[in-house]
Parts: C-alpha cells; sequence; structure tokens
C-alpha cells in the first residue's frame, strides 16, 4: 500500500504528517511508527502524527514519539499539523483543533510560516532542589545552567530522565541560560531519547518557569533561541496561574512522499 507522507519541520523540531481522514492506516503499531520515524531506515522526524476529522472541531491531531509510542501534546508539531492542515484546505488562517490535552485555538500570520498556538492554561510549579517541574501538556523539568552552548545536554539529560524519580513515566529535561534580549533553550526530549533541535512545550515551560522565579507579572512576551531557531512564549501571569499562553513560531512544509507499507 501506498500512503501519502509530509514532512514538516518547525524550529528544527521534526514531523511526518499524514492525513488519516479516510483512515489509510487500519493497524498502527510502535514498530511501524518507529521504523518510519527512524532516521537511517526510515523517513526520519521527532514524531509522527496523525490528522483525522472530529465532529465538533475542524480536525483532531494524534501523536506519537519517534520511539513509537503514543505521546503526549507536541507544541511544536501542534503549530505544523496547523500549517498542514491549512495545506490540505481544512482551516484557512485560524483553527480550532482537539489534541491529547484538549481542545487548542491557533492562527496563522498573513506571511503563512508563522503560526500562534494557544497552549492549556498552567497553575502548579514544583521544585526539584533548584528546578521547576511543571506540565504544559507534556511533563519537563527545568534547570538554569551558565556555559549552555558548551553543556553536554545528552548526558546530563539523560541522567535526569532516566533518575529514580522521573525513569517510570519520563520527563523532557530543559536547560536554559538568560541572555540580554532571549532565552537560550536546550532540551533533552523523553520519546526521541536525545537532544531535539527544538521543543515547543519546553521553551513554554521555561518561559513560565523563568517568571516564577523572577517574580515577573502581568502579559509576558518572551523570546526563545533554540538550537533549530528563534520562537516565542506569550501569556498573562497573575502570580498563581499561567492564562492566555501561546506559543509562536515557524512551521513549514519541507517535502512529501509515499510510504511502501
Amino acid at each position: 500500500m501506498n500512503i501519502s507522507f509530509y514532512k514538516y519541520q518547525g524550529a528544527g523540531n521534526d514531523f511526518i504528517v499524514i492525513d488519516h481522514r479516510e483512515a489509510p492506516l487500519k493497524n498502527i503499531d510502535n514498530a511501524l511508527v518507529a521504523q518510519l520515524c527512524d532516521r537511517r531506515f526510515g523517513i526520519g522526524g521527532d514524531g509522527l502524527m496523525f490528522l483525522t476529522s472530529h465532529p465538533e472541531y475542524d480536525f483532531e491531531m494524534h501523536y506519537y514519539n519517534a520511539d513509537g509510542n503514543v505521546g503526549t501534546m507536541c507544541g511544536n508539531g501542534g503549530r505544523c499539523i496547523v500549517a498542514f492542515a491549512k495545506h490540505l484546505g481544512i482551516i484557512e488562517n485560524e483553527t480550532n483543533f482537539l489534541a491529547v490535552d484538549g481542545p487548542h485555538y491557533a492562527k496563522i500570520t498573513e506571511e503563512g510560516n508563522w503560526v500562534e498556538l494557544q497552549m492549556i492554561d498552567v497553575e502548579q510549579i514544583a521544585n526539584d532542589e533548584d528546578a521547576f517541574v511543571l506540565n504544559t501538556g507534556s511533563p519537563h523539568y527545568v534547570k538554569e545552567v551558565s556555559g549552555l552552548e558548551a553543556l553536554d545536554v545528552y548526558k546530563h539529560g539523560y541522567e535526569i530522565r532516566n533518575n529514580d524519580t522521573y525513569k517510570v513515566n519520563g520527563i523532557n529535561v530543559n536547560f536554559v541560560e538568560k541572555k540580554p534580549n532571549h532565552l537560550f533553550v536546550r532540551t533533552f526530549e523523553r520519546g526521541v531519547e536525545d537532544e531535539t533541535y527544538a521543543c515547543g512545550t519546553g521553551v513554554t515551560a521555561v518561559a513560565m518557569a523563568m517568571a516564577k522565579k523572577d517574580n515577573r507579572i502581568g502579559h509576558i512576551e518572551t523570546p526563545v533561541k533554540v538550537l533549530g531557531g528563534n520562537l516565542e512564549i506569550k501569556f498573562n501571569y497573575n502570580g498563581q496561574v499561567f492564562s492566555d499562553v501561546f506559543l509562536c513560531g515557524p512551521a513549514e512544509k519541507v517535502f512529501e512522499g509515499k510510504i511502501i507499507v
């Protein structure tokens, strides 16, 4: 069977995307998804998404990690699937769609490749010694460091993700360094089990953690630099709740092709 696929990337976070509205794949299993995401023996990607129909929303997003397992919310994946929905003609420049963590609103700018995705509100941020732990649709560990350019993110991220506290359910590990006009963030992602070029829910978590740490209140806009480019996080913070949260950045089609399965 030949199945059409599309490759999208958002700040270097790359995904295989499949139009699943007519259900061309009947038996989706971990091994098949992992094979397709493999960068040597498949298409390659940090994850795979299926776009399906939904009676109450423009579409529904189903996200799988690169290891083949069903994933939690992926922010950059959400922005990419919005761009894909526009490519398919399902939406114009605004949408309401459903993901694993609930409904999401998103809008696409007139330029066509900048997607602003509304994320879930966040009320709880815990501490793990000098780090922060919170869930922005996926669980995240945030630690401020210096010399991030030279840090061995794989080594330290792997150790934290697999320590006694987090090894059962896993956690995404974010390291952040404050720069004069932006935050610099590098992330070790569970499910990929490696550093990725960007993580949308991760930079959202980082921006929130740093706002809490610095006791910043009000409407906050945070530019973030990742290995794959630039993102921006916008939210309101009243000292207790982060609301009206938007993850903003590029989402671009890279190529398309056929999968033989």
